[in-house]
């Protein structure tokens, strides 16, 4: 029996599916899912394997996260969607796009680009595993030991909100912690060097990201043929929270193409 992804669905209208990014869950994307629900979408915010509440497998890659989210079309019944995927959730949405372009209405990629990423994230996966979660009592013990690590509030507060009680009430992450740390390499992989997308697609990028650089527009152009390029103001790679007017406005004006 296949495992299907966790999702929650707002609102009605044309599907619009939406995936996080790296350590993240749907909640990051809960109030803007919620404005585009307003807007006539039918929003489903997913976990990925290993991610929030969808199931925890060793099995981590992007062919295989792109088959879950074939599973999760098929289960819900969705015959084409409009997606948006997010660092992670973008190489996944990249691949899928490549793999079944006749399941994507329209493609939006969030900050990463169709190219390899060196292990990036050592200092926060070992700082999470630095974090004693046996006599953890609060978030903020975790914060105090997360510190020590990772100097930014900001991304200690993002990691933390992973944090949720277990049956005996005791505090465990979210998600998988021990196989992520073991596939850094996998999260950094490209798509195909002969994967394309003819399909319409977006590509925002944080203006001060360095993610996505002009010198990776020629790739993505032999890619994704269609593709245009769009630069979100005063924002960093978690573009989406850092200036969602913006990311909303230039989304729905994509979207109101198609």
């Amino acid at each position: 029996m296949k495992q299907i992804l966790h999702s929650v669905i707002l609102g009605e209208g044309k599907p619009l599916c939406i995936l996080h990014g790296f350590l993240g869950m749907l909640d990051n994307w809960k109030t803007l899912g919620a404005q585009y629900a307003e807007n006539g979408f039918c929003v489903h915010l997913i976990d990925q394997r290993n991610h929030g509440k969808s199931f925890h497998s060793p099995d981590f890659n992007y062919d295989i996260l792109a088959n879950d989210f074939l599973n999760y079309l098929d289960a819900h019944t969705i015959e084409t969607t409009a997606l948006i995927g997010h660092s992670m959730g973008g190489k996944t949405a990249m691949q899928f796009a490549c793999t079944y372009p006749e399941r994507i209405r329209q493609l939006l990629i969030a900050d990463i680009a169709p190219k390899y990423y060196p292990p990036h994230h050592q200092d926060i996966i070992n700082g999470l595993n630095a974090i004693d979660t046996t006599h953890l009592k609060s978030r903020n013990d975790a914060d105090e030991q997360l510190k020590k690590h990772l100097a930014n509030p900001g991304i200690r507060q993002f990691l933390l909100k992973n944090l949720e009680r277990d049956e005996n009430k005791k505090l465990r992450f979210k998600f998988n912690l021990e196989v992520l740390s073991e596939k850094m390499e996998d999260i950094g992989d490209n798509i195909d060097s002969t994967d394309s997308f003819d399909g319409p697609t977006l590509f925002l990028r944080g203006d001060k990201s360095e993610y996505v650089t002009k010198n990776d527009f020629e790739t993505i152009q032999r890619h994704f043929p269609k593709a245009t390029v769009e630069s979100i103001d005063n924002a960093g790679h978690w573009l989406h929270a850092e200036n969602p007017e913006q990311f909303f406005e230039k989304s729905m004006n994509f979207f109101d193409q198609g």
